[in-house]
Order: C-alpha cells, then structure tokens, then sequence
C-alpha cells in the first residue's frame, strides 16, 4: 500500500501559495520537458487569473520517492475563508506561507487558528525571502508570537521553518544559505506530517468537504475516505450528521483520485486518500458516505456565518432583458441555489411576496465575485447595497466588527488613522516597519463600506488594507457612509456632448456621449451631500444665426469608469446597481423624478 500524506496550504492573499504549488508540481515531474504550462497553473478560473487570487480550493498530487502527497491550494482572502475552513477536514497537516516583509496578517491569524484548533502539523514556510525589504528575523519572531496567542500547543510551537523563494523554486533550512530546489520543502513534509490513519478493515466511510459539478455527470463529491476500501459500483449510505436528511441509498459510479492536475478513474480507493465521487444526485458538502449496513455519519466543520447580505432582484429598469439571456425569478433562483452547493459560507432566501433573494456572504468581495461570475454567464439582474447582519447577544444589539490591518507609508499613516477613526474604528496599536507603518483597527463591518477607494487616494496606491472578522459587538452608533451625492438622468435617451458639457460643471461624470441613459440613472457624482437632476440628453437648439466663435468644439472631461466593486462601494441606501453581461448601471430605486423628491420630503419630514 503507497504511503499517503495529505496538506494544505494556507496563508494570507498574495503570499506566494499557488505559485509554490507551481513549483512543487514542476519539481515532482508532472509536467513533460517541453510542456507549455501557465504560471499560477492551480487558478483555473477566468476571474482568478484577472484579479491574481485563489477563490475556489483546488486538489492535487504529487509523487515523490515513492509516497503520495495530496495537496490542497486555498483561498487566502478573508471573504473565502469558508472554502478553509472546510478543506482542513480532509488533510493530516498545514503548510504555512508567511510573506517575508509583511509577515502575519489577519487572514493567517484566521487559517492558522482554524488549523491548530483541529490538532494538526503546522510546517512554517518564510516566502518571498528575496524581497528585498525582507524582515526574516522579525518575520519569524511575529510566527512564533502568533503561535503564543492561538493557544499552540508545546508540540505545535515546535513546528520545523523553512526558508522559501517560490518564484525560484528553492527552500532551505536558514535564511543564511540559500536553497538550490524544493527537496528540503518535501523531506520535511515526509518527517512531520502524518500518515492518514488507515483502517482498511472497518465499514467504509468519507465525509464530503467539497462538491464540483460536470454536466455531463452531475455533481461530484470531493472528500477524504476516513476508513474502509470504496469499490465503484458499491452500494453505499448518503448520512448527515445534522439530521438534515433522512439517510438516502445511491451508488458509487465513478471513483477517481488526483494525479497532478488531472482526476484518474480507478476501479477502488482506501482509507486515507482524498478521492472525487460521482453518481450521486443531491449530495452536498457535511454528507457522510457510509458502508450501505452501516451508517455513521461524521460531524461537520461549524463554518463561521454570514455577517453581510444583499438583495438580488429581477431587473426592472427601463432597459430589462435588451442585453441578458437569464432574467427571469426562476433563472436567478436555480443559479443561487446551485451556487449554496459547493459554497456553503453562502445563504439564500426568498423574498416573501417579492421577485428577489437576500443573499449573505462573508464580505464585499464574497458577494462581488457571484456577481461578476452570475453576468459573465449571461444573468441579468439588479442588487441593492451590502448591509450587516446584526445579532441580539445579552438583550443588546450587536454588529461584526473585523480586524483591519493597513500596511501604509510612513506620510499616510496619520490620514488613515483619522478616517478609521471617523467610521467608529477603535485603534489597537500602531507598529513601525522602516519606511512603512502598520495600523491596527477594530473596525465596524459597516465602517468598511466604500472605504477602499478612499484608502488607496489616502496612500497614492502604495497601501495594503487587509481585514478578517473578529467577533460581535455591541452597535457603535452611525456611521456617514458617503459624503457626496448622485448626478441623475432627468430624461430617457442618449447622452450628447452638449448636455455632457453643461452637467460636467456639477462633478464627476460616468458616462461619455452616446451612451444611453434613462430616467433616474445615475450618470455622475457631486461633491454635494445632496443629489442633483441633469440633462445630459439635452441638444444645441438650431438657429440660421450664427456668432463668431458659438460652434467652437465642447471640452469634455474624460469620465470615470467604475469597476464592479467601486460600484458596490458608491451605492447609497435608495439606490440600486442594475447589472447586465453587457455594462454596470448605477440607478435610483424610485426611478421617477417626482415621486423621489416627495420620498426625499416625507424622509426630512419624518427627520424633524
């Protein structure tokens, strides 16, 4: 029987973990001599590759001196943490990517915490060590700190370090010498990590930690075989621990395991090995497959819940269903409840008497992401601004608040402390890194909203802003979420220079000439904390009288385009963002010029 091992690679976004992934296959000789292979190989999809982060937990092995090693490449952003949270199920031991110059940040503190609380090894791979603004020593002390306060225990503390370049492909045991491959990575992994225990004899048993889908065979259970041998074709047990099921009879059709990148079809598997399963309908993430004669089912990892929600809706606006081939309730339902399958920190909930679904995740970039993925599909459809998610904890009111670390210049650190401070934040400690500084912050999840975009003009786009949730909080009281107000369409029809030329006097405007608009479209931003009506589609009257000079071409600014985030950022609690797989159209919700001043007089009204 070969001898397994079976880890995760964990750290915060942008790290180095699926370029050291690269590596590790490249050095196993998965790829041929003269194999033409993409960089960041593991991120597969279209948006993980634009965007240069890991969204969905990818499998994979390698081979080497004749053990197999299963690996796991995780997301390392916050909003993704459910995809950790569920994948440390399957695997005996973690690897720890920590950048050489940023060291630990809040999303390791989270993965690492989750990891330790399950028992498991943690190897410690220094990376990017030649960065040139490397802090290895103190890098290694802040690790080792961090150990201290996730409750490590003295066997954990222990933990082997190494010394990585993952962009060369090297690891060595000090900083001092320099590694020429990866081998001392993989010795270690076979010293310390643990072989999955394997009892072949017992009732088989795997509990399914992801889910993919193929059209052509369904969806496929992704999972660790705890014990026993699964054969293919075996009558099988599909349990829930929860109870959420009554225990249903299937059959395993398809069994494959990893082999590089690519899924073997093999006739049988034994315990230890994480494997993909086909042929049963209706499975889902926290299913146990049991022995057909003996069910027992295996509790599931508790995934931290939702603390953001939006509505999506049905697209009312007056240009619905010109430019999406998904529009209608039923369209946008089955794709949310495919989505809840293999995302299970994801929840949908149907709008009682309404054609739209609250849908909560873990953050802005949680939800943006089904977003962008729902219109590159062909959805259409529009959402309303991201809101909290409180909870009643002691008869008190209470909201999320993150943990927000900003890694800023030296010269912007003043401006960043004063807009956290601004939204509620409470200040932590404040750390000096040479030319650069740390600010640590509790910050309100509601504080976060649209401030981003601020944070990059604060730091001239030399800032790193990087948040985890923390815990709840007592409500901290109102939070300005935008200081500016919207620039409207008063009219449906297409934008014209001239109307742009007189409107562009007001404040930032979003659309160029030509583009068409509708009434209530918000086409622009003003620097005033009120919303302003604009023409834009309002033509030069023609007159047989001329003046010297009177035709002389209009100068426009250039507008500012939005990408999806900013969009989501800019919303204000009455307006909406219409989204189509052609453009992103920020608008009103009351779309009606006269109806939404009277709701704007009822508001003030209700104020005084």
């Amino acid at each position: 029987m070969i001898n397994i091992r079976n880890i995760a690679i964990i750290a915060h976004v942008d790290h180095g973990k699926t370029t050291l992934v690269d590596k590790m296959l490249s050095q196993a000789g998965v790829f041929r001599e003269n194999q033409s292979v993409a960089e960041r190989v593991m991120d597969s999809g279209d948006l993980e590759r634009e965007r240069g982060i890991t969204i969905l937990a990818k499998n994979t092995a390698i081979n080497y001196e004749g053990t197999k090693i299963n690996i796991v490449d995780t997301p390392g952003h916050a909003d993704f943490g459910g995809e950790v949270e569920r994948i440390l199920k399957m695997v005996n031991g973690v690897l720890l990517l920590v950048d050489a110059a940023e060291g630990p940040m809040p999303q390791t503190r989270f993965v690492l915490e989750r990891a330790l609380k399950l028992g498991h090894r943690v190897i410690v791979v220094v990376n990017k060590i030649d960065r040139p603004d490397a802090r290895i020593t103190e890098v290694v002390d802040e690790v080792l700190e961090l150990l201290l306060e996730l409750d490590a225990t003295d066997f954990q503390l222990d933990s082997p370090m190494l010394f990585c370049s993952a962009r060369r492909g090297t690891a060595s045991y000090s900083p001092e010498v320099e590694g020429e491959d990866l081998t001392p990575l993989y010795k270690t992994i076979l010293d310390y990590i643990p072989e999955p225990e394997r009892d072949t004899d017992a009732p088989v048993q795997m509990l399914v930690s992801s889910v993919d889908y193929n059209e052509y065979v369904g969806r496929i259970a992704i999972g660790r075989i705890e014990r026993g041998i699964l054969h293919q074709n075996q009558e099988i047990l599909v349990c829930n621990y929860h109870g959420e099921h009554e225990p249903r009879r299937a059959k395993a059709v398809n069994i494959y395991e990893f082999d590089g990148l690519a899924r073997v079809a093999v006739p049988e598997s034994a315990a230890g090995n994480i494997i993909a399963l086909s042929g049963i309908p209706e499975i889902t993430i926290g299913d146990t497959i049991c022995a057909a004669n003996a069910p027992d089912p295996l509790p599931f990892v508790e995934i931290t819940a939702p603390t953001m929600e939006m509505t999506f809706a049905v697209n009312d606006s007056p240009f619905a269903g010109r430019e999406g081939k998904f529009v209608t309730t039923r369209n946008i339902r089955d794709r949310l409840t495919r989505e809840t399958l293999k995302d299970v920190s994801l929840k949908v909930t149907e709008v009682t008497n309404s054609d739209s679904f609250n849908v909560a995740g873990r953050g802005e970039m949680h939800l943006s992401i089904l977003i962008e993925t729902m219109r590159r599909e062909g959805y259409e459809f529009q959402v309303s601004p991201p809101r909290i998610l409180t909870r009643e904890i002691d008869g008190r009111l209470c909201e999320p608040v993150e943990r927000v670390v900003a890694d800023v210049p030296e010269n912007a650190a003043g401006a960043v402390i004063e807009r956290l401070s601004a939204r509620r934040g409470e200040f932590v400690e404040v750390t000096p890194m040479g030319s650069r500084t740390r600010v640590t912050f509790i910050v309100p999840s509601r504080g976060l909203f649209g401030y981003r975009s601020e944070f990059m003009t604060d730091t001239r786009g030399e800032g790193i802003l990087a948040s985890v949730f923390e815990r709840y909080e007592p409500w901290r009281g109102e939070i300005q979420r935008r200081g500016t107000g919207s620039l409207v369409a008063f009219e449906t029809g297409e934008a014209v220079a001239y109307g742009l030329f007189g409107a562009q006097d007001r404040g930032q405007l979003f659309v160029s000439a030509g583009t068409k608009v509708y009434a209530g479209m918000i086409v622009g931003v003003t620097p005033k904390s009120e919303d302003i009506t604009v023409n834009i589609c309002k033509k030069k009257q023609l007159t047989n009288m001329r003046a010297s000079g009177s035709d002389e071409a209009l100068r426009l600014v250039p507008p500012k385009t939005l990408s999806l985030e900013q969009c989501l950022e800019f919303l204000a609690d009455d307006e909406l963002l219409e989204v189509t797989p052609q453009n992103l159209r920020l608008r009103k919700s009351v779309l009606d010029h006269g109806l939404r001043l009277r709701a704007v007089s009822k508001r003030k009204a209700g104020v005084e």
